[in-house]
């Protein structure tokens, strides 16, 4: 019987309009319309001025017009802190003659434009979870137990759409542009935790977002930006409907130091190459990891989201040995507080 074979490719980046590397891949035999999603860290600020994102995102939709391409995931994270590399991962699927085994499966899915006055609120929950369930049957996956890595890009509120909101008599949960970025990401990695069934929906309040940080999704990242106004969707995990030489597990850091929970993934994994490492990475609202003081919220003059990503950065680095790692700061509801998920893709040896 048929399958589906995902393939993954990860691709180092000049700028944010370097798109090259991953044109030389579709010129050498890449089918254009194979590609469904495309994972880029840019080398940005990461906040709601973070225009590296736009300029990536149009790139890429521009390079795959060119080859008739319109409908993949584009989602763009920004902040390369540290010595993270800027860098593209791109997911391609394909059915192919092989007997199904049990190997990576790829969903995507997009939601429609969120309504203002429901972000990071229950609205902006449930959207996301139903955005989520069509995603993971788009992969073929059943059973949320299957699902190890779900990236969600969502938006945020800008003046103009707080405006508009008004306008119509609706109040927004914030007129702050950048706070409106965690309300967004919270309400909804709440929302893939619903669907997941890590939450139930009817235990989750509007004021529960950004507030009870114990709800949170072990396998979710959340990436907010000015350049869309729903939700972009991807979703791994692992399907028995699925062939290839690629499997993907994940860890859940109880704080920003904890390799040892990466190594037990590891150990799980089969024998192989490293294909992509994915992870969140949040400063502990406790200001303490291990019990000694940090200074990353603290800091006036840095986001402490940019110090986590740079932190947790180097220590996925140690571990793994390469810099190309996608690091995702930002972890409301994503995670213990000061720890977070990080999911692994590793191609079978053989």
């Amino acid at each position: 019987m048929p399958s589906m074979r995902a393939v993954v490719y990860r691709v180092a980046a000049a700028g944010p309009d370097d798109v090259s590397g991953v044109e030389t891949l579709l010129q050498n035999g890449l089918e254009p319309k194979s590609v469904v999603a495309v994972l880029g860290k840019t080398e940005g600020n990461g906040c709601v001025n973070d225009f590296t994102r736009g300029f990536a995102t149009r790139s890429f939709e521009a390079l795959f017009a060119r080859y008739g391409v319109s409908d993949a995931s584009i989602v763009m994270s920004g902040g390369t802190e540290g010595a993270l590399s800027p860098h593209w991962t791109v997911f391609a699927r394909s059915e192919v003659a092989d007997d199904a085994g049990r190997a990576l499966a790829i969903g995507t899915a997009r939601t429609d434009d969120l309504p203002v006055e429901h972000l990071g609120r229950v609205g902006q929950i449930a959207m996301v979870a139903a955005g989520v369930r069509k995603a993971m049957a788009d992969a073929g996956i059943d059973d949320p137990e299957d699902l190890h890595f779900v990236q969600i890009k969502c938006p945020l509120i800008t003046l103009a759409r707080a405006n508009e909101a008004a306008a119509r008599g609706e109040t927004p949960i914030t007129r702050d542009t950048l706070k409106s970025m965690g309300y967004s990401r919270g309400a909804s990695a709440l929302g893939a935790a619903v669907a997941l069934r890590e939450l139930d929906l009817q235990n989750i309040a509007d004021t529960d977002v950004c507030n009870r940080f114990e709800l949170y999704s072990d396998r979710t990242s959340v990436s907010s930006g000015v350049e869309l106004c729903g939700h972009e969707i991807i979703v791994l995990g692992m399907s028995s409907r699925w062939s290839g030489p690629l499997s993907i597990d994940h860890a859940v850091m109880a704080d920003a130091i904890d390799t040892q929970a990466i190594r037990t993934t590891l150990s799980r994994l089969p024998a192989g190459s490293i294909t992509a490492v994915l992870a969140k990475a949040e400063a502990d609202t406790a200001g303490m990891i291990r019990g000694k003081r940090h200074t990353m919220l603290d800091d006036s003059d840095i986001s402490s989201t940019r110090h986590a990503r740079a932190f947790v950065g180097g220590v996925l680095a140690g571990i793994f040995g390469m810099t190309d790692i996608y690091v995702s700061g930002g972890a409301e509801h994503q995670g213990p507080s000061g720890g977070g998920p990080v999911s692994i893709i590793v191609q079978r040896d053989g």
